[in-house]
């Protein structure tokens, strides 16, 4: 995470922050297009790296709004998680043999609840990524919590 916290300060990104070993940056920057932001990173990476890895920029007031739309509020909140997709889905009527796990797509996230665990759950990035023809990232509720936290400390 060091090296990806260097890799993003060299494209003058400002205070770039890592959280713990899972590709979550926190960073600011005067550019505002996120889609070019994506790019910019993910092409750094391929070039350093020789690795191909989708990136998705989310602003904190679309994080923010992303965490107020939550509709399973009345469910145990470690038992579920976001998929934060690269774009709103044309499609979110999607049929799922899910079981007893749950999801609802409201703009550009899928808001997951699994009852018995993430562990053998069928909604996964890749499911949805095929279904929505769009890239997915799924974070639980405490590294969503903390990354808020941390953007929320630049502002």
């Amino acid at each position: 995470m060091a090296e990806l916290r260097t890799l993003l300060s060299n494209l003058n990104f400002s205070d770039v922050t890592t959280y713990i070993q899972s590709g979550n940056v926190v960073f600011t920057s005067k550019d505002k297009d996120q889609e070019k932001l994506g790019s910019q990173i993910s092409e750094a990476i391929k070039k350093q790296y020789d690795y191909e890895v989708p990136v998705l920029v989310k602003t904190i007031k679309q994080w923010k709004k992303a965490m107020a739309n939550n509709p399973f509020t009345e469910e145990d909140i470690s038992k579920q998680a976001i998929t934060f997709l690269a774009t709103i889905p044309i499609e979110t009527t999607i049929e799922i043999d899910s079981k007893n796990d749950q999801f609802k797509i409201i703009d550009s996230e899928v808001y997951l609840y699994f009852p018995n665990g993430f562990g053998r759950s069928k909604l996964t990035n890749n499911l949805f990524e095929r279904k929505l023809k769009t890239q997915a990232t799924t974070r639980n509720w405490r590294t969503i919590n903390k990354l808020l936290e941390m953007a929320a400390a630049l502002e």
